[in-house]
């Protein structure tokens, strides 16, 4: 049986799940992603053992992993943001941000999911490691080779070069 104070640990968790949802499913599934999470936790809200915040990305992180896996239809994108005034930046900084979305999506999703929670939603590694059920040192691996790879897109270097030339198979 849901309390209040369940109630509101969830709803302090939203913004958090929002940014995450957006960042791994994009705008188009966000909401969805969002609202399936929630749902899923509310129903199984006796069963939660630990914190409220790690359990809800964990739902979260295996819910997107079911869609990835499962086919979907085609959906064209509704441009929902052109209904909310833009918060102002100036060009370089919306640059700035593309690019940065960018070069997230090009990173293996285990990267991609390791540095948003820590980056993004600041949660420690132990956190990390229980929401996608790995252990500590992937998290420090994945974080570690993510923000490399971020550090090559970003800089225009060809991935994998670490300052070392890329070695080439000649067949």
């Amino acid at each position: 049986m849901a309390t209040q104070d369940d109630s509101r640990q969830l709803q302090a968790c939203l913004p958090g799940l929002r940014r995450y949802a957006r960042a791994l499913a994009g705008a188009l599934h966000a909401d969805d992603l969002v609202q399936d999470t929630v749902e899923r936790a509310w129903r199984k809200l006796n069963q939660r053992g630990g914190e409220m915040r790690p359990w809800l990305f964990s739902i979260m992180h295996n819910l997107h992993v079911d869609q990835l896996r499962r086919p979907g239809l085609a959906l064209q994108e509704l441009d929902d943001d052109a209904l909310l005034p833009a918060p102002e930046r100036t060009p370089g900084q919306s640059i700035a941000i593309g690019e940065m979305d960018a070069a997230l999506a090009r990173l293996p999703l285990g990267q991609r999911e390791v540095i948003l929670l820590v980056a993004l939603e600041q949660m420690p590694y132990e956190q990390v490691a229980a929401t996608l059920d790995i252990p500590v040192g992937t998290v420090m691996s994945r974080l570690s080779r993510g923000r490399e790879r971020l550090r090559e897109l970003l800089d225009g270097r060809p991935v994998g070069s670490h300052g070392a030339p890329t070695l080439r198979v000649v067949k």
